[in-house]
């Protein structure tokens, strides 16, 4: 039984190992391009498995930020984890066991989460491990292709493919952002304040930016279109 589940889980979880593959390649090529090796540009993916954790990640080592604004920046970027865990609580098989719990923790993704709260009924811990192992091993494989390509492709070529995690990003706030007036006004408000701290507060880190334009953005968004419990209930289960 529980190598069904497993196999069930790898089965379910290899879109997710295709589409990390291609966008974990970005990382790799803005890892090494930052001045990470490749060993350490996989290192981070199997550690801090987290796309945007990542990414900031590698802008405070570029720039020779703090542990202190590194643990900030990472808590506040990745906290979001922490609240899937909690929705997730809800479809979890009786056999998910503390230890369990604290081993699926590690493969918490969006990705992961959205698949998972999608299953009908209860969700196993072998489902999950099937999951979070293919895709897990997506995102180091391309961290490591990416990072190999950045080390030998011509500049103008790694410039190019650098892109691609950051188009992710624009992919992944687009269509919501089209739907929603309070996701459209957190990018509008969050990339005119990360604007106006670069121009006009240089002093201020990237690692500190992020951070300051995520708390914000979600005390502005959280006043300004505060959503109903009945809203939140349907958003729950249709998740």
């Amino acid at each position: 039984m529980k190598s069904k589940h497993f196999l069930k889980g790898l089965i379910h979880g290899i879109p997710i190992f295709l589409g990390y593959l291609s966008v974990s390649f970005g990382f790799g090529i803005m890892a090494v391009r930052s001045g990470l090796s490749a060993f350490e540009a996989v290192g981070m993916s199997l550690f801090n498995l987290t796309s945007a954790g990542q990414a900031a990640g590698v802008g405070i080592i570029a720039a020779g930020g703090s542990i202190t604004e590194m643990i900030l920046a990472q808590l506040t970027i990745n906290i979001r984890y922490s609240l899937m865990s909690l929705s997730l609580s809800r479809k979890l098989d009786k056999s998910f066991t503390t230890p369990h719990r604290l081993a699926a923790a590690y493969g918490m993704t969006d990705e992961i989460f959205a698949l998972a709260s999608g299953q009908p009924g209860t969700v196993t811990p072998w489902y999950m491990y099937g999951m979070i192992l293919i895709s897990t091993i997506g995102w180091c494989l391309g961290t490591f292709l990416g990072a190999a390509a950045g080390s030998i492709l011509p500049a103008e070529v790694s410039d190019a493919l650098g892109i691609v995690l950051y188009g992710m990003f624009i992919a992944i706030v687009i269509p919501p952002s089209k739907k929603e007036r309070g996701i459209l006004a957190a990018v509008l408000i969050a990339a005119a304040m990360s604007t106006a701290i670069y121009f006009l507060l240089p002093f201020i880190s990237g690692g500190f930016s992020v951070m300051i334009c995520g708390v914000s953005v979600a005390a502005v968004c959280a006043l300004l279109f505060p959503r109903s419990e009945s809203t939140d209930g349907e958003d729950g289960g249709a998740a």
